[in-house]
């Protein structure tokens, strides 16, 4: 498929393909007669993880230095598990912050909902203990 059919199939832009190809994070595409990059399908997979690492937090350096691993081979493959595993952890912990937030959320507007509920139609808002 031409760039614009990734761009179209990916949801990036084509200039994200070309700067994502320019830093190592896709391989170089193969050029038509046209001077035209084609790529193989087989690249919406590779595509789809990386936009899965990005929205987790991966830096794109490491991102990088992912796909340099995976372009040499299965001698990285315990390089790629760990380095999977440590961004897992961190992940993790962001799920917990994450969740501990939402509980704060969570008691506040449970709080506010009881004092609308509780409140009379006289009651000073500007009062309020909640912030």
């Amino acid at each position: 498929m031409r760039i614009g059919e990734l761009a179209q199939c990916t949801g990036l832009s084509v200039h994200t393909i070309r700067y994502y190809e320019r830093i190592g994070l896709l391989p170089k595409a193969p050029r038509d007669g046209a001077g035209q990059r084609f790529y193989n399908a087989s690249v919406l997979s590779w595509i789809e993880f990386l936009g899965r690492l990005k929205a987790t937090g991966m830096p794109i350096r490491e991102m990088v230095h992912y796909a340099a691993l995976r372009e040499q081979g299965d001698s990285t493959l315990a390089e790629r598990r760990e380095m999977l595993e440590a961004h897992r952890e961190q992940v993790r912990q962001q799920l917990h912050v994450l969740q501990e937030a939402l509980h704060v959320l969570d008691t506040k507007i449970e709080g506010y909902a009881d004092m609308e509920a509780n409140r009379s139609p006289t009651h000073d808002t500007r009062s309020s203990k909640l912030q």
